[in-house]
């Protein structure tokens, strides 16, 4: 059961308003059925100080990256399906999907660990981000394939990206957030 109320817009004060206004202007439907918030948005609404933030930091990842989005999306997956994370997963496999990953690396990725994937740049990212989420270092060889494909830039990126959506993966599972009705959980339990 979600653990947090689900204000509607009409029942916060101004700065969560405005991270609300933020929110909708810039990623399409985001309000449920019953007019709160859906994914993590619900929460950090309810804590606007920081919801604002992460908001705009999210948008400057996804938006204004030097990385292929279809490789943002890969790492997103990637830190998703980790974290089994289910909002997370429903919403960005589908992208992971619309930006041209395949449906056998999105379903590789979905069985969590290191998958192996077909595409030589899809792998670099995967591998990136796997060793990210699972010992918070990259190592020299993993690393060493990485800037042979990316620049400073791109490398911090990443990092900050899968960084950014463990950070959403913690929120929607702390607070137990739930799938749209209708929409299937990619995990059990």
């Amino acid at each position: 059961m979600e653990r947090l109320d689900r204000p509607r817009r009409e029942q916060l004060g101004p700065d969560a308003q405005a991270v609300w206004d933020e929110v909708a202007g810039s990623r399409g439907t985001v309000v449920g059925p019953d007019g709160a918030l859906v994914g993590p948005f619900n929460a950090w609404v309810q804590a606007p100080e920081v919801g604002g933030r992460l908001v705009a930091l999210g948008s400057t990842l996804r938006f204004e990256s030097s990385i292929e989005r279809r490789l943002l999306e890969v790492a997103i997956i990637t830190v998703g399906a980790h974290w089994q994370a289910e909002f997370e997963w429903w919403a960005h496999a589908r992208m992971a999907s619309d930006h041209g990953v395949s449906d056998a690396t999105i379903e590789a990725i979905a069985r969590g660990g290191r998958a192996e994937l077909d595409r030589d740049d899809e792998q670099i990212v995967h591998d990136v981000a796997v060793s990210l989420v699972s010992t918070g270092r990259i190592d020299d060889e993993c690393y060493a394939r990485a800037r042979a494909r990316l620049d400073t830039r791109a490398m911090i990126e990443l990092v900050s990206l899968c960084g950014y959506y463990s950070l959403v993966s913690f929120t929607l599972n702390a607070f137990r957030v739930p799938l749209p009705a209708g929409a299937e959980p990619r995990w059990a339990g």
